[in-house]
């Protein structure tokens, strides 16, 4: 027994909804997911059953030849027209049968004896298709006088009742692969979405609003609007880190020595062309001194872009389990939560999702009996001579996120355990808020992620009390910063402003 999933068309609305539940039960499909809501779409309904696949196939046929299934998610053409009608009884009726023969879907209609012009009705309408349209036109011609007011196939002009298929036209721009398979099975993750935030009472249409705010900010802030402000530090005599802070998503760290360059995540995968111009301007040479990759960890805005560099990628066990399996909080006691699994879904589509390449993955061991703080000790590095401890997190933000710390020099690369969120840009906390309200938190266990947070506070506190230095704080977001006397986050050193134009 497998779950499957489909989409309905029920423009009959309670009729057709007992249509289909009837045509399910009787091809022994059990339902566990049904979500119709008229004020959305009145005329599309999300189902997920269990069954055998042999019964899924005889039931999406059967819901096929009454015209209940949804297979594309096409925008059907527009229609808007004044249609003359004989002063008659029954004269209406007959025109309505006319456009239910050929499944339009009407979206508004006009009609008033008493009006200024009594014989005339403005209709508005969808079709399935143009071929439907043309069909329906000449059937009415023949009988009526008609005035085309508007026509549209395009998409551009659906009408409300439509609204699924409006939607996906909006989102549809961007998104890489647009395929109608693909598309509509993103619609389905995305009306479960709504399905599950409106039990936490949130309101739909902030639901798709915040989609579509995610899919535009991400488009608009490459090529020309790719911008990122930038921290160049200088670790020691020949070792120089720089911190590039995205316009959305998480910063990517370089270490750059005079044998090798390494990198500590890699940002979303929209943005990698961006980025190598940028590493270009900044005079680090990725292709012959790149080494290896450390990847903190699995969310698309910290590894999303780990394909596009032919180098080691290293990162814990549950990493690699996380991008394989396509859901952000495996491991953690959210594992299940619907919401986890979308989002990590609908980051991917949105931000070009190109993970590092299985062939070039390292693992590190899963845990260690030596400890710093809370932490595993998994490894111990090397870079420009300067030894890192590889700590591994107790799955607060997510499972097997790393924690890259020198104690000799006092950085510790947090990710999105500790961060500078008061250095933010009110576009990236904009952006930020998106996650938060999409999976109502971005820690997929906020108890631990407490945890990890006062420990990191407190190895960067054990560091100032032994060498009087404030130790250097990398956020997987924000600036690079350092705790001043009463703890609180602080820019370190210059940020400065990057755009191509520059």
């Amino acid at each position: 027994m497998n779950r499957y999933s489909f989409v309905s068309q029920v423009s009959e609305g309670p009729k057709s909804l007992k249509t289909a539940a009837e045509i399910i039960t009787e091809l022994n499909g059990n339902i566990n997911r049904i979500h119709y809501d008229r004020h959305i779409d009145p005329n599309t309904a999300f189902f997920e059953v269990t069954c055998t696949e042999d019964e899924y196939g005889q039931i999406r046929i059967k819901l096929s030849e009454i015209g209940y299934l949804r297979t594309s998610i096409k925008s059907p053409p527009y229609l808007c027209f004044d249609v003359k009608l004989p002063h008659r009884s029954g004269a209406l009726l007959e025109f309505l049968e006319y456009t239910n023969s050929e499944r339009a879907m009407i979206g508004s209609i006009d009609f008033d004896d008493s009006g200024s012009i009594p014989d005339r009705v403005t209709v508005s309408m969808n079709l399935e298709d143009t071929e439907r349209t043309e069909i329906l036109l000449n059937k009415l011609k023949a009988i009526y006088p008609i005035e085309i007011l508007d026509y549209n196939d395009t998409g551009d002009e659906l009408d409300r009742t439509v609204f699924y298929v409006r939607f996906a036209h909006k989102i549809r721009q961007y998104l890489t692969d647009d395929s109608d398979e693909l598309l509509l099975d993103f619609i389905k993750d995305i009306n479960h979405n709504v399905q599950e935030l409106k039990k936490h009472g949130e309101d739909p249409d902030k639901v798709f609003e915040y989609y579509l705010r995610c899919g535009e900010y991400l488009n608009s802030t490459t090529g020309p609007g790719f911008y990122a402000d930038v921290q160049e530090i200088e670790i020691d005599r020949d070792v120089t880190l720089f911190c590039f802070q995205l316009p959305a998503g998480g910063s990517i760290f370089l270490f750059d020595t005079p044998e090798e360059i390494v990198m500590i995540d890699t940002g979303y995968g929209i943005y990698a062309g961006d980025v190598r111009k940028m590493f270009e301007y900044y005079g680090l040479d990725l292709r012959n001194k790149l080494k290896y990759i450390i990847t903190t960890h699995a969310d698309a805005d910290h590894c999303g872009a780990g394909g596009a560099y032919d180098v080691p990628a290293y990162m814990h066990p549950a990493t690699m389990k996380i991008i394989e399996c396509g859901n952000r909080a495996w491991g953690s006691k959210n594992e299940d939560w619907v919401l986890e699994r979308i989002y990590t879904t609908m980051i991917a589509l949105f931000s070009g999702w190109n993970p590092p390449e299985k062939k070039n993955i390292v693992l590190y061991p899963e845990g260690s009996d030596k400890k710093r703080s809370v932490f595993d000790i998994i490894s111990v590095i090397e870079i420009g001579g300067i030894k890192f401890e590889v700590l591994v997190g107790k799955g607060g933000h997510q499972y097997g996120q790393l924690i890259i710390y020198s104690d000799e020099k006092g950085i510790i690369f947090t990710a999105d355990t500790l961060m500078n969120f008061s250095s933010l840009s009110e576009e990236r906390k904009r952006y930020n808020s998106i996650a938060d309200f999409l999976i109502t938190s971005v820690n997929v266990d906020s108890d631990l992620a407490k945890i990890e947070r006062k420990a990191i506070s407190e190895i960067a506190a054990d560091y100032f009390k032994r060498t009087d230095e404030r130790c250097i704080i990398c956020g997987g977001h924000g600036a690079v910063s350092y705790p001043d006397e009463n703890g609180k986050l602080k820019i370190y050193g210059e940020t400065e402003h990057y755009t191509h134009n520059i």
